[in-house]
């Protein structure tokens, strides 16, 4: 390559560079500048209330039952109907995840115990809550021997399928509202139990009786 068609390339080039540089500061962006939207149904798409007619699914709503096996997200799956003999099943199947229970359980538990339960059970759980006192059969002491010697899933089994005239609380409590209110029902039970024995007299040697 001669020398000057060495300069002819240089002045392009040159050239060329400054009408990069030009377009770049004359197109730079600034952050009082709305971008340009490419395909902004993307990123603006219609929304529905979950109530409202919706033209898009042929019934004509928004709100769509979920498929067939959709199982939410965290949800235990249960194989249990609501028997009993089922419910004796899920004694011996299902423990309680929080054992004998840590602060945080027990005071969940007895904040959800006294939203949901004292109203038939009493705060004591001894069955005398306030539907009780007023005419209303009376549930089952859950301080009798039947309650404690309960498993931990054969009351998460009651607490979620309901049993007699208690209904099922599947739909209000969650899984681990149900294992804390459990958790706080064997508090109540051990506390029951200590001031059970601490009021039962010492048994007196055969040879000292009158």
């Amino acid at each position: 390559m001669n020398v000057r068609k060495r300069a002819f390339v240089n002045v392009f080039l040159l050239l060329l560079l400054v009408a990069v540089a030009s377009t770049s500061w004359f197109l730079r962006s600034s952050v009082s500048n709305t971008n340009y939207e490419f395909l902004p149904d993307m990123a603006h798409s219609p929304r529905f209330a979950a109530y409202s007619s919706n033209p898009n699914f042929s019934d004509g709503q928004t709100l769509q039952a979920p498929p067939t096996g959709t199982i939410p997200r965290e949800h235990q799956v249960l194989h249990y109907t609501s028997a009993q003999a089922d419910a004796l099943r899920a004694g011996a199947e299902l423990s309680n995840p929080y054992g004998p229970g840590t602060n945080n359980s027990l005071q969940r538990g007895a904040k959800v115990f006294g939203n949901y339960c004292v109203v038939c059970h009493g705060s004591d759980g001894a069955g005398m809550g306030p539907v009780a006192q007023r005419g209303f059969p009376p549930p089952p002491s859950l301080l009798l021997p039947h309650a404690v010697q309960m498993r931990d899933g054969q009351m998460f089994h009651v607490l979620t399928y309901g049993q007699n005239n208690m209904p099922a609380y599947a739909s209000q409590l969650t899984e681990e509202d149900r294992w804390n209110v459990i958790t706080h029902v064997r508090s109540m039970q051990n506390a029951s139990l200590k001031m059970s024995a601490a009021q039962t007299p010492p048994a007196v040697p055969k040879g000292e009786a009158q």
